[in-house]
């Protein structure tokens, strides 16, 4: 038996992860597998640039997932050059990605790879069941279905898996950790008892009131109206409040769903006027959304699905011609009405 790690050890040891379903998945994979105690280190969706926050001490010990090496490369290096170790896994933009001897490097870029997706590559499936809610929750639904069924799921209990990956994705939307009914590190401690996602759903009061908070917001859904539309897909404005800001991820990604060839644009009203963008692309293969999103500061993300972290009030109309031009609409942006989506 290994002894326990000393507490200097523990002291330089950070999980740092999106709390979003992917990063949660993939934290848990690599802990079942390989326990540390590590400090945990998470926050919204689009709270990504969060290397920031490790203090500046030397030989950290650093687990990365689910968020842009773009955004943390700075202190990434500082990281490095301080003699520390850093498992980075990830399937963001990574433009200024480069080689370091004690940098472990684990990416994909493509767009049926998420982050949980390749946890379970590391670990050679050791527990795939968690790949399939992370990736039903990064809307890879085929990839989440074929994932469930090579874990020896069924096709109902899959499909109990989709709604478990779809609840813990919504829960990291938010301006703040405040508009989340559950902070990302309370989630994942709660979920981090249990070897199979079946267990968590079955036994968790935490599910419970995931279910409850995504099927009372998703009933808003219905009432929104796009601010502008063409023959190449959509763009929503939603209003300043906290259950627009909830479902936003989980609205643009069922109306991905149910046009696959269009792409879409929701942004969500933040308390100063500024506005959240996620974008999903019909095409990324020749049109990857992180392309149109890195245009704008705070913007990046991946080929099928991307965001601006903050797009001032004064940017909407521009943001919206841009989109028109990336995606081949050719269209006036007024066209569609020109009307903020609204409760209908």
């Amino acid at each position: 038996m290994s002894a326990p790690p000393s507490a200097a050890a523990r002291a330089r040891a950070y999980d740092v992860f999106n709390g979003d379903a992917d990063g949660i998945c993939a934290l848990h994979q690599l802990r079942l597998a390989h326990p540390k105690a590590a400090q945990l280190v998470t926050g919204v969706k689009r709270d990504v640039e969060l290397l920031r926050r490790l203090p500046e001490q030397a030989a950290l010990d650093v687990t990365v997932l689910d968020v842009s090496l773009d955004c943390n490369l700075a202190p990434l290096r500082r990281i490095l050059d301080g003699g520390g170790h850093v498992a980075y896994f990830d399937h963001h933009s990574a433009r200024q990605a480069f080689a370091h001897p004690d940098l472990e490097w684990h990416w994909d870029d493509a767009p049926q790879a998420c982050t949980g997706i390749l946890v379970d590559r590391h670990l050679g499936g050791r527990f795939r069941a968690w790949a399939a809610v992370a990736a039903f929750g990064d809307n890879l639904a085929g990839a989440g279905r074929a994932l469930a069924a090579a874990a020896g799921v069924g096709a109902a209990d899959a499909l109990a898996l989709e709604r478990l990956g779809l609840a813990l994705n919504y829960n990291a939307y938010g301006e703040r950790v405040e508009d989340l009914h559950i902070a990302p590190d309370r989630l994942y401690l709660a979920l981090h008892g249990c070897d199979h996602p079946l267990e968590f759903i079955g036994q968790s009061p935490h599910y419970r009131a995931l279910r409850a908070g995504y099927d009372a917001d998703l009933a808003q859904m219905g009432g929104l109206r796009p601010h502008w539309r063409a023959a190449c897909g959509a763009a929503y404005v939603l209003p300043n409040r906290p259950w627009a800001r909830r479902i936003s991820g989980v609205f643009a990604n069922s109306l991905a769903a149910a046009q696959p060839a269009h792409s879409f644009a929701v942004l969500s009203e933040n308390a100063d006027g500024s506005y959240v963008v996620s974008v999903r692309s019909g095409a990324p293969g020749a049109l990857a959304a992180c392309g149109l999103c890195e245009r704008f500061a705070g913007g990046g993300g991946r080929r099928a699905a991307a965001g601006i972290n903050r797009l001032p009030a004064a940017e909407l109309e521009h943001f919206i011609g841009c989109f028109a031009a990336y995606f081949g609409a050719g269209a006036n942006p007024d066209a569609g009405g020109g009307v903020h989506a609204r409760q209908g």
